[in-house]
């Protein structure tokens, strides 16, 4: 389409589905209503729930969380109206960042609306279409603009992303692979309230002699702790729909979970967060979580698989 053609569209709104943001659970569905305000802006409204425990926080907040899966749910959905990507494609994180005024997440009596405002940049073509893109969001409530985001992916299409995953290609056998979720920390200490929620599991301990008990303690570092990512595939909110792999989005919530559970018994509101995606999280091993305090207000979060650095957050908090 031209630019003149694109521009001519841009008054009209069309209804967000969800299949367009790729997601099973229509609840779980939050943009609602999208149009072209030029060749790569789009005005999105979403809505957040009233009725959503999960995303509640323990003070009667929002959670953070909300606004990183509202985000989330562009990718999809510019993907797919705005560039015709088509949905056999998977989409792959490769950064994210947010920054957000606490008035974002303040509740009321009802659903609460908002307008993102969203630019494409960087975008990567290939002859079968998209390939990646650049995404800065501006999230208003009430008009004022309380939080920011932007995030970078790519597209890969189908024979790329088997690939890619190789033996792990396949989702309903990843899922199958996935052992039972251990036991979590208490939900106090990763700042949830339902036990369900918690993302994060003890490290056993393990006896071993003073020495190499000290050296371990050298590596981790003073002010950390390190726990194995708490993977529930029964969880319907972490886990919509079969796939091959962690979601990003229950990686974030680990590196925020970690952060808090850092300063426990301090609440600690994220008000930043940023996260690059180095490598995929398999399924069914092990992956530690490990959280440093970086400063005051500043805990660094990385996540390890076979040895290898996979996901590494810095979350900034209140």
């Amino acid at each position: 389409m031209s630019d003149s053609g694109i521009l001519l569209e841009s008054a009209a709104c069309h209804a967000v589905t969800g299949k367009l943001v790729h997601k099973l659970d229509p609840d779980e569905a939050f943009l609602t209503m999208w149009r072209r305000t030029g060749p790569d802006t789009f005005s999105v409204t979403a809505h957040w729930p009233a009725d959503r425990p999960f995303y509640r926080s323990a003070d009667g907040g929002f959670d953070s969380l909300l606004l990183t899966e509202t985000v989330r749910q562009l990718f999809p959905l510019i993907s797919h109206v705005g560039y015709d990507t088509p949905f056999e494609c998977h989409l792959v994180w490769e950064n994210y960042r947010y920054d957000l005024d606490p008035a974002l997440l303040r509740a009321g009596s009802g659903p609460v609306a908002l307008e993102l405002r969203v630019t494409c940049s960087d975008l990567v073509r290939r002859r079968t279409g998209l390939a990646g893109m650049t995404m800065d969001v501006d999230v208003l409530r009430g008009g004022i603009r309380l939080a920011t985001a932007t995030s970078r992916f790519t597209v890969q299409a189908p024979a790329i992303y088997r690939r890619l995953r190789g033996a792990n290609f396949d989702r309903v056998c990843a899922m199958a692979s996935a052992p039972p979720a251990p036991e979590g920390i208490p939900a106090p200490l990763a700042g949830r309230s339902d036990q369900a929620d918690v993302v994060l599991s003890e490290i056993p301990h393990v006896d071993v002699p003073e020495q190499i008990a000290s050296e371990m303690s050298g590596l981790l570092g003073p002010n950390s702790d390190s726990w194995w990512l708490r993977v529930d595939i029964t969880h319907r909110t972490y886990f919509d729909h079969p796939v091959d792999h962690v979601p990003g989005a229950l990686l974030l919530e680990a590196a925020r979970q970690a952060a808090q559970a850092l300063w426990y018994p301090v609440p600690a509101l994220p008000l930043t967060m940023s996260a690059a995606f180095h490598r995929y999280v398999d399924l069914d091993a092990p992956c530690r979580i490990t959280a440093r305090v970086e400063s005051p207000a500043l805990a660094r979060v990385t996540a390890e698989q076979y040895d290898r650095l996979c996901f590494t957050s810095e979350v900034g908090t209140a």
